[in-house]
Formats: C-alpha cells, structure tokens, sequence
C-alpha cells in the first residue's frame, strides 16, 4: 500500500481502504461514490463479521506502521441506545480501544 507524505491526504488513503476493505465484506454491489454516504451499518451482521471487520482495521493500520490508537476527544454520545444482545460486542470493542 502507497502512502502519500501529507498526513492528511494518507488518513484519507487509509480511511478509504479500510472502508472499501470492510464494504466488499459485507455487500456485492459497489460502495457509494460520496463520502458523505459511505456508512457501514454493523446492525444486521454477526459479531463474526464485525469481529472481521476489526482484523480489517487492524492489518490496514499495520500495514501502515500504526499501532496504537488514541482519540484527542472524548467519544460522543450515542446517537441510539444500544440493545442487550450488541453489549458483549460494544464490550469487546471497547477492550481493543480503551
């Protein structure tokens, strides 16, 4: 993977092949052209895939050197509540980050 040397124009590289990467995963169409539209909705899939989804995001990050990963704000509130049965996933989640 080529990474251009403005910081900006490579978070967007590896945003949009982390993007793509996890789209293929769970649709057989093309992704949106927009980047206002490209939103993955993790609400109908298995934590098997999210769980994929994850190692996606992790080799991406690898591949280009990054390994750790911090927020400079505090994470926003959600935008829905969340149900029980996506607890043990939000729980696991927030174990890889925090």
């Amino acid at each position: 993977m080529h990474f251009p040397p403005d910081l900006a124009q490579c978070a967007e590289v590896l945003r949009a092949t982390i993007f793509h990467r996890c789209w293929t995963l769970i649709h057989d169409s093309p992704p949106p052209g927009r980047t206002e539209e490209q939103v993955l909705d993790l609400r109908p899939w298995t934590e098997v895939t999210v769980e994929a989804m994850v190692e996606i995001i992790r080799v991406v990050l690898t591949e280009a050197g990054i390994r750790t990963l911090a927020l400079e704000h505090p994470p926003s509130e959600p935008t829905r509540t969340s149900t029980p049965e996506t607890q043990p996933l939000i729980e696991r989640l927030n174990q890889l980050y925090h």
